[in-house]
């Protein structure tokens, strides 16, 4: 049955799913980068940007499992890029150049419309005023027998915890301190909620944890 789910999101020891001072040089923040060293340096993601090479074991196997049977995506608009407020023109195409590693049709959430947006690899960025549910309905049809991946940044993850609409999500606890930067879980509670813990694995880089409902 398809899930609505978050994988490989990354958060440090002290709660931080990304750095301070976000910006175009700095896309996750201050210190954000070394949230993502598990996955930065497996086969997996060097394989979605045409490289060769790349670590296996326990991180790949999570990455790797990140990408498979993925339907369609949702993101929110920190996310896709830096541009706030209105979209001044339509030449900011996304952090990844024309062919963007998602392959599926992804609905970024924003206040501000603006025309879809087809890319090389089949990716299709559709931009939604609407809200998170109407983003989800529209992810589900798009997705049909396979799943909705909600890729970030941590604002639309803690919408939709909060909502009570994933079904399933895996955290990468990296063993860095960022002491300031965008929480991802304070104020949220998880048991009320419904979830628990259903895995939790360790590689030497990273804590793996799964919660589910």
């Amino acid at each position: 049955m398809p899930v609505v789910r978050v994988n490989s999101f990354s958060v440090s020891l002290d709660g931080y799913a990304a750095g301070p001072h976000q910006a175009l040089d700095a896309p996750l923040g201050i210190g954000g980068p070394g949230l993502f060293e598990w996955f930065f340096s497996t086969r997996t993601w060097k394989q979605m940007h045409g490289h060769e090479g790349g670590s296996t074991g326990v991180d790949d196997e999570w990455a790797k499992r990140g990408m498979e049977n993925v339907g369609a995506w949702i993101l929110g608009r920190n996310m896709f890029g830096p541009v706030r407020g209105s979209w001044p023109d339509d030449s900011w195409k996304g952090w990844w150049g024309d062919n963007p590693p998602y392959h599926t049709q992804v609905f970024v959430l924003t206040h501000h419309p603006r025309p879809s947006l087809e890319m090389a690899g089949g990716t299709t960025f559709h931009f939604v005023t609407d809200g998170i549910h109407a983003a989800l309905q529209r992810a589900k049809e798009a997705a049909g027998e396979l799943d909705v991946r909600i890729g970030g940044g941590p604002a639309t993850v803690r919408q939709y915890l909060q909502a009570g609409l994933i079904d399933e999500i895996h955290l990468a606890a990296s063993p860095t301190v960022l002491g300031s930067g965008e929480r991802l879980l304070e104020g949220i509670d998880l048991l009320k909620l419904g979830y628990r813990c259903k895995e939790h694995v360790m590689s030497t880089a990273a804590m793996h944890v799964v919660l589910a409902k």
